[in-house]
């Protein structure tokens, strides 16, 4: 008799719940949350699985990579899709989680997400922790021109040379050096730890095939390059390109029903660091680039009759269809052909 296993991960223990082909539940339990001790566990209580069900999460995809290794047939569905389920419990509890999980594993109703390979999550490990260096760093930048604002000392935005500006300005007031003096050491701290990180992201960019075939695309640098990568992972899981747009949170929203047929702004899903990535790269490819191309000249276009932030959006979307088919042919990208070249 086949079985269906539902996995409810936690950071301390797993609730697990087996079920049989009629929905009857055969078993039921909690494990501690490792790839070992869970391998052994539904070993003993499953003789047949047919499908074991986890919801995306922290440590989803390290569990399944290594039950995968086991010989167990583990898939990962989208937690929003579960959690739909999840909510018309009356009462929350991982017993009861898993007792769904299980029953969504028997009926297939959620439909299975692609699994990060252990290379993809290395990449996104490193971009994580430069995207909360920036921020800290930012926050703290914003953080002295409060202080500084407030004694009426104010100075532009985007100053060059920001720790030479305040040390200036709090030379000759101890007081006022006592409080930004420590947030200035603390940003030259994660300015130099931000600077070890982006050696590390170029080196892994340089080291990457794929990541040096983006980079031959205007905009794109090896931060969007390798965010690219490690996020969209196998490229041959999108069947057509232009899926990728709707994938990154690109494409707009659309509500019909009846005589209503709402087309709203762009869904913001899926992976928001790229999104916001492709946008720069978009950005920089109206603002920066000079070099003429059919892509830009759409986008300008496309400027004139709304705005410059829904023109980088657009170009954004096409950019990532662009960036995924080059990944798929192995082909740079693809600059118009000029006179001096063709006659050549």
């Amino acid at each position: 008799m086949t079985e269906y296993v539902g996995c409810d991960v936690s950071k301390e223990e797993t609730a697990f719940c087996v079920r049989g082909e009629d929905g009857r539940v055969l078993a039921r339990g909690e494990a501690a949350t490792d790839p070992e001790v869970l391998l052994e566990v539904l070993k003993r209580h499953c003789r047949c699985p047919g499908r074991i069900v986890m919801e995306t999460g922290t440590q989803s995809h390290w569990l399944v990579r290594e039950l995968r290794r086991g010989g167990l047939p583990v898939e990962l569905i989208d937690a929003r899709h579960a959690h739909s389920v999840m909510k018309l419990q009356h009462n929350k509890t991982d017993a009861g989680d898993a007792d769904l999980l299980a029953e969504i594993a028997r009926t297939g109703f959620c439909r299975a997400v692609a699994v990060k390979s252990a290379t993809a999550q290395e990449g996104r490990m490193l971009l994580k922790a430069r995207c909360h260096l920036v921020r800290q760093r930012r926050d703290m930048e914003n953080v002295i021109r409060g202080l500084l604002a407030s004694q009426g000392h104010r100075f532009p935005k985007g100053v060059a040379r920001f720790a030479a500006h305040v040390w200036s300005i709090i030379a000759g007031d101890p007081d006022l050096g006592a409080a930004i003096a420590p947030l200035l050491e603390a940003r030259a701290a994660v300015a130099t730890c931000l600077e070890a990180l982006d050696r590390a992201i170029m080196k892994r960019a340089k080291d990457d095939p794929s990541c040096r075939l983006l980079m031959t695309a205007p905009g794109v640098g090896a931060v969007t390059a390798l965010a690219f990568v490690a996020t969209i992972d196998d490229a041959g899981r999108f069947v057509r390109s232009r899926s990728v747009g709707a994938y990154v949170g690109l494409t707009t929203r659309r509500n019909k029903s009846g005589e209503m047929d709402y087309t709203g702004r762009i869904s913001k899903m899926g992976d928001g660091m790229l999104r916001a990535l492709l946008y720069g790269a978009a950005h920089s490819m109206l603002t920066k680039v000079r070099r003429a191309h059919p892509l830009t000249d759409w986008a300008r276009r496309v400027k004139k009759r709304t705005s410059h932030k829904k023109a980088c959006v657009a170009l954004a979307r096409k950019l990532s269809v662009i960036l995924h088919r080059m990944l798929l042919t192995g082909e740079e990208f693809r600059w118009p052909r000029t006179k001096e070249t063709a006659a050549a």
